[in-house]
């Protein structure tokens, strides 16, 4: 009989829902730079992952599917971004609950086919890392030798965390 009630109790409040607890966003010690060492995101959060997002056309005079129709790494960033927070605005989130990102860069022939991260981190800086918006994913960024259409330079990835 008791190993019945022991056993009732463990069940009804594994059936309760679980306590929403805060994600923990680890910045790396001694650095300033604008993303997490790591993020920990609590049992019963619900993760949601978001396909990757590409630039959209910036000047529809440029020829198409050009880096000049796009822009430079720069400006597709800003684009990507406000594509992704459109994207999570359109379900309830927004940039403050990316844990996530995953960024793929093309060498810019600007740059000598060398992938531009200034470029990149100065659009990702004006989003991520201010007052206004702290939350710090943990993030990669890598060059990759190309993306779908030849004019994108930038396509990012994210993983979200609902509230």
């Amino acid at each position: 009989m008791i190993r019945a009630l022991t056993l009732a109790a463990i069940l009804s409040a594994a059936t309760l829902p679980a306590v929403a607890q805060e994600v923990t966003r680890h910045r790396t010690p001694g650095s300033n730079f604008p993303i997490a060492m790591a993020v920990e995101v609590p049992a019963g959060r619900t993760q949601v992952l978001v396909s990757g997002m590409v630039p959209a056309v910036a000047n529809a005079d440029a020829p198409r599917n050009s880096v000049l129709s796009f822009g430079d790494t720069r400006a597709q960033t800003k684009s990507v971004l406000d594509r992704i927070e459109a994207a999570l605005r359109s379900i309830g989130l927004g940039l403050g609950d990316v844990v996530r990102m995953q960024v793929f860069l093309v060498g810019d022939p600007d740059k000598g086919g060398r992938m531009d991260f200034d470029g990149f981190m100065a659009a990702y800086t004006e989003r991520y890392g201010t007052p206004a918006q702290p939350n710090l994913p943990a993030r990669s960024v890598m060059q990759v030798a190309g993306l779908v259409n030849p004019g994108w330079l930038v396509e990012i990835e994210v993983t979200a965390v609902r509230p």
